[in-house]
């Protein structure tokens, strides 16, 4: 008997339709089982491993070698044009011994204690004291998630800056300190101001860190932590013998003007190898150092125009290093036009600072220390919560407001100011207790290159 077509078409309909809701079924089986077996394959899975770039690890080591270079011979020479002729080599051999002494305590306890792995707020602990545990293999992290670079690297980089800082605090005492007491100053004071202000500011679990304070390259660390020490140091250590009586003019503007080029070559390692990663970022960094300075150079040279009636080379070098400081804490977070006006603002106000402040209140502020670290250092911080702001050219970088961030510097600043007051305070009182601060004044009278270090720099 023959079936019928429709039949037939039926039978085969029901029959693929049964075959397909069985091949459903079992692929559905298959998946329940199959998902936790591939969950469990997932979670096992080793996560992507971190990333070194040459590129990074190349310019870093370069900017630590520009940092470097920032103190010796840059601020060395700087400082040194600056006092006079008798006085040369005690600013050469404080700046000298200053790079190698904070090096050997870095090395020790230092950087531990500003980057250590302790979770506090004001320090990170002893748990990397000598290195320990410090490989060529052990990395650190950068501001990109997933990018590394030594921690050499980083401990060498890190270092430099540690350096220069308190080198920059001599020149508010210079003509008149004991090189001992300069020495254990130093040693005293990295370890109980620099290292935790350093480990507040940058550090990931740092107290200042956590408020969302922005400080790129070290305005409240280095600027206004060198300065506020600087003014504390002008203050207790004394007047120069003869200040406002002898001739006290920079023996050499020459030598002052190689110095301060000297620093605006070297503050490039200090600002864009401060992103920690050969980017973008650092090419902002770079291009605010060159705008922010020339921005300063020019704002102080017309003021001295406009109130002396002459352009100075001093002038042109203070206004350099004010543009170099003020745009420090700024340098990956405003835009190249924003920089320059913040230069020319702290260059303004460092001016009125140095010959205005100091003239009329009459302290010794010998190489200007504090009117131009302490001061444009803290026109630079706050500074940096305005022009962080996109409506003027920043990256607009954080969720703050701009009234917010400013808020934030501030309070950045004044934990800075307070710490390293007190600090620095109690630490020259301890050290003039111990081996007193001051030469005698026949001493500084013949100069301490003499006297210090039995040489001159001159012979006639």
């Amino acid at each position: 008997m023959q079936i019928p077509t429709s039949l037939k078409t039926a039978a085969r309909s029901a029959l693929f339709g049964t075959l397909a809701l069985t091949a459903l079924g079992t692929v559905a089986a298959f998946a329940q089982e199959a998902a936790p077996a591939a969950a469990d394959a997932a979670a096992a899975a080793p996560a992507p491993a971190d990333v070194m770039d040459k590129g990074d690890v190349a310019w870093m080591l370069t900017s630590s070698l520009l940092v470097l270079f920032m103190a010796l011979p840059g601020l060395a020479l700087f400082y040194g044009g600056l006092v006079r002729a008798k006085n040369m080599l005690s600013v050469l051999m404080q700046c000298t011994m200053i790079v190698a002494l904070v090096i050997v305590i870095w090395t020790f306890w230092g950087y531990s204690m500003a980057f250590g792995d302790a979770p506090s707020p004001y320090w990170g602990g002893l748990g990397k004291a000598f290195l320990i545990g410090v490989t060529p293999e052990s990395m650190a992290a950068t501001f990109t998630k997933g990018v590394v670079i030594p921690e050499y690297v980083f401990i060498v980089f890190q270092m430099t800056f540690a350096c220069i800082t308190p080198a920059l605090i001599v020149g508010s005492f210079a003509e008149r300190i004991k090189f001992p007491a300069v020495l254990l100053f130093v040693a005293l004071w990295v370890t109980f101001v620099y290292f935790p202000i350093a480990h507040m500011v940058w550090d990931s679990d740092g107290l200042i860190y956590g408020w969302g304070a922005l400080d790129f390259a070290g305005g409240t660390v280095v600027h206004i932590n060198a300065g506020i020490a600087a003014l504390v140091g002008a203050l207790l250590v004394g007047k120069r013998t003869g200040y406002g009586k002898d001739n006290m003019a920079p023996h050499s503007m020459t030598l002052t003007m190689v110095g301060a080029s000297i620093l605006w070559v070297g503050w490039f390692g200090f600002n864009a190898g401060s992103n920690l990663e050969a980017n973008g970022g650092a090419a902002l960094a770079m291009i605010n150092t060159f705008t922010a300075t020339a921005g300063a150079i020019i704002a102080w040279v017309v003021i001295e125009v406009v109130t002396r009636g002459k352009a100075s080379m001093l002038g042109a070098a203070s206004g350099m290093v004010a543009g170099l400081v003020a745009v420090t804490p700024a340098a990956g977070f405003v835009g190249p036009v924003g920089a320059i006006v913040l230069g020319a603002i702290a260059s303004a106000v460092c001016y009125f600072f140095v010959a205005v402040v100091k003239i009329k209140l009459g302290y010794d502020d010998s190489l200007d220390v504090f009117g131009i670290h302490g001061v444009g250092g803290i026109v630079g911080a706050i500074g940096t919560g305005i022009f962080n702001a996109k409506a003027l050219g920043g990256v607009g970088y954080g969720e703050m407001s701009v009234g917010g961030q400013v808020w934030t510097q501030f309070m950045a600043v004044s934990v800075t100011v307070i710490w390293c007051g007190i600090g620095s305070l109690v630490l020259y009182k301890l050290v003039d207790l111990l081996i007193g601060l001051r030469p005698t004044v026949e001493a500084e009278r013949q100069g301490l290159d003499l006297t210090s270090h039995g040489e001159v720099a001159y012979h006639s």
